[in-house]
């Protein structure tokens, strides 16, 4: 059994709504936190479609296991209610350092000492947030795919000042969530998988705003010329335009560009991608 028992995931968007689900899901109490009564709102809703997907894509879902995870999921807006029992923290809140700096700050707070803190941050180096913790000896980078149920990778990547003691019990939580730990021996943005993956994004996403080719055209070459199953705008609409939007907004010219399109025809239409129905593609 792991030592890490009771979690906490701070933001119950697309990709932190999945990592409570799959927690509970293999039996850990879990707190999933949001700002306000909207927020929780619409994470009851995720949560409900994390159910109806689990029941069909995941063996034993549907014998009950959908319903006990929901069952150990309970949602609260309070900061400090949220983690008062909470052995590790996985941070889940949007891809802005200033808001994952804030966070941290309110966190240290109020979580008990005990508590590890993990970031799910895909471009953020856990260093650079480390020193809003308060407890960098407890904090690092615990990083996972989106659609955690079958894309079971938790990338883990600490900082010099980690306790390596930290470091593998956070393997082992990963491991008893039914995920395979990657273990990154030293900090490098944009981990393993994005390493390999925000290359790809960012051309096609270059190849957009330079009027080389529309999206379906871009998806449907990487997809013929690789056998990939999905084409890079396909994977924008997983993973979510708002993120998107966050990541190329702190970027150079040509990705603030790249953000200003996603802003303008797709995030104020509320085409946010897969969550809302509609993005690059329209869904369901």
């Amino acid at each position: 059994m792991t030592a890490l028992q009771n979690v906490t995931v701070l933001g119950t968007g697309v990709l932190g709504s999945q990592i409570a689900f799959q927690t509970a899901y293999h039996g850990h109490p879990v707190v999933a936190y949001d700002i306000g009564d909207e927020a929780l709102a619409a994470a009851e809703v995720r949560f409900a479609k994390l159910a109806e997907t689990y029941r069909v894509e995941v063996d034993g879902a549907a014998d009950g296991g959908a319903d006990a995870a929901l069952a150990r999921i309970r949602l609260s807006s309070d900061l400090a209610d949220a983690v008062k029992d909470a052995d590790l923290v996985i941070e889940a809140v949007p891809e802005n350092p200033d808001i994952k700096r804030d966070t941290y700050e309110r966190l240290a707070k109020v979580a008990p000492e005990k508590t590890v803190f993990a970031t799910n941050s895909s471009t953020l180096l856990p260093s650079q947030l480390a020193p809003a913790t308060g407890r960098p000896d407890r904090f690092l980078a615990l990083h996972y795919a989106n659609h955690v149920w079958e894309h079971n990778t938790a990338e883990i990547m600490g900082t010099e000042q980690t306790d390596p003691a930290v470091y593998r019990q956070v393997v082992a939580f990963a491991e008893s969530t039914g995920m395979v730990p990657i273990e990154i021996k030293k900090e490098k943005a944009g981990y393993l998988l994005n390493s390999l993956l925000v290359p790809l994004l960012t051309a096609a996403s270059d190849l957009l705003v330079d009027g080389i080719a529309e999206p379906e055209t871009i998806d449907k070459t990487w997809r013929i010329g690789t056998g990939a199953p999905a084409g890079p705008f396909q994977i924008f609409d997983v993973v979510g335009l708002t993120t998107a939007y966050n990541i190329s907004a702190m970027g150079g010219p040509k990705q603030q560009a790249f953000a200003k399109l996603l802003k303008e025809q797709y995030i104020d239409r509320g085409k946010l991608g897969v969550a809302t129905g509609e993005g690059f593609y329209r869904y369901g």
